[in-house]
């Protein structure tokens, strides 16, 4: 029989990995974290300013990055994390806590040296949270046969990530020259360009700050819509994203592992080559390789909210506009959606001869930021 301890520690383990995105609109989908579970959460100072800068690719990539620190710190073990375009979140058992709190320590520091970018930093004990009468429930997602995603509702996550840029629940900075362990962090795919008239970020979040009856029906009635989109709407193509060489963001990942630039050109120059011209090398077959990229792909989650990045064609924009501005109009929920014409990736990839690669997706020219800066300005 288990102890507590390791009851609590397997309870992400023993969700169920629900295929159906549209049952996660339903409150019941979730399960409440343990008590003694901790969350982390991190988001980027002026990442409007830095969009407007053109360093969006960057601020995607330390998002991300706080995400691959935890992966690496984890040793394998599962648990519940979620990119927001100019941060993340993510949940775990007390055993990992310190661990973790090193990790979001670490990666702050990284953003401000290497990049001049201000990274937030935050971590709540479930008790905390709770305390201020709200939750955190998650439930997993399964994107693809290899990957599934977690998704979090009750306004716990929301309410700490308000709660972080009060200055609240800060963690203490890391020591200079601090470096987190960033192995698999990339940026190598091209952008993809919408082939239907634009790449959509959508993000709705409840009124009252936890979702209820009126955010899950909006919820549903979007869903719906998307449906009759191609692949759901599906920014990412089904043969794959486009490779380009040298890639766009190899700056960016030869200053995050500080890895040599001339190497890692001829790195990227043969991995250009492999995917481009689909060369079988060994047991890598790039056009599984390509596709798989493509049903691992996150774009589209909950989060104490609904943040979805979207191809569709200008008629699909205009019926989501018109449920959210009834479903605002009634006091449900508040939303923000951006328009562009390119989405973008940020991988975390330990292996690519394994399959569990995964994929974030975002606007290229502002996505998630930009969206959600709406909603601050109304």
């Amino acid at each position: 029989m288990l102890d507590r301890g390791m009851e609590s520690a397997a309870f992400y383990d023993s969700l169920p990995r629900l295929a159906a995105f549209e049952a996660l609109a339903d409150p019941a989908s979730y399960a409440a974290l343990p008590d003694d579970w901790v969350v982390g959460c991190a988001d980027i100072v002026g990442s409007t300013r830095e969009i407007a800068a053109g360093r969006y690719k960057t601020v995607n990539m330390i998002g991300a990055a706080v995400i691959s620190a935890q992966i690496n710190a984890a040793g394998g073990r599962a648990f519940p994390y979620v990119f927001g375009g100019d941060g993340a979140a993510f949940a775990t058992a007390p055993g990992q806590a310190g661990i973790a709190a090193a990790q979001l320590a670490a990666v702050q520091r990284w953003a401000g040296e290497e990049f001049g970018i201000t990274l937030r930093i935050a971590q709540a004990s479930l008790v905390q949270i709770r305390s201020a009468g709200v939750d955190v429930a998650v439930a997993r997602h399964q994107a693809s046969p290899d990957v599934d995603y977690a998704m979090f509702a009750g306004g716990g996550i929301a309410w700490l990530e308000a709660r972080m840029k009060a200055g609240e629940f800060a963690l203490p900075p890391a020591r200079a020259g601090t470096r987190p362990d960033l192995t698999g962090l990339s940026c190598r795919w091209s952008h993809i360009r919408a082939r239907n008239g634009t790449i959509l970020s959508l993000v709705i979040v409840p009124a009252g700050g936890v979702p209820g009856t009126g955010f899950a029906r909006t919820a549903e009635a979007v869903l719906s819509i998307a449906r009759a989109l191609d692949r759901d709407g599906h920014p990412i193509p089904v043969q794959g994203a486009p490779v380009g060489w040298p890639p766009s963001g190899i700056a960016l990942e030869a200053q995050a592992g500080r890895r040599n630039r001339l190497a890692l050109l001829a790195e990227t120059f043969f991995a250009w080559a492999v995917l481009r011209f689909d060369l079988r090398v060994g047991r890598f077959d790039p056009r599984a390789y390509k596709q798989a990229v493509g049903r691992n792909a996150d774009f589209r989650k909950f989060d104490d909210g609904l943040k979805m990045t979207l191809d569709c064609d200008p008629e699909t924009v205009s019926r989501l506009r018109a449920v959210l501005d009834a479903a605002q109009a009634e006091g449900s929920i508040r939303y923000g959606l951006y328009e562009q014409e390119e989405a973008m990736m940020t991988c975390i990839v330990p292996s690519a001869m394994q399959e569990d690669h995964v994929h974030f997706i975002d606007g290229a020219a502002g996505g998630y930021a930009l969206a959600a800066a709406q909603i601050k300005a109304r």
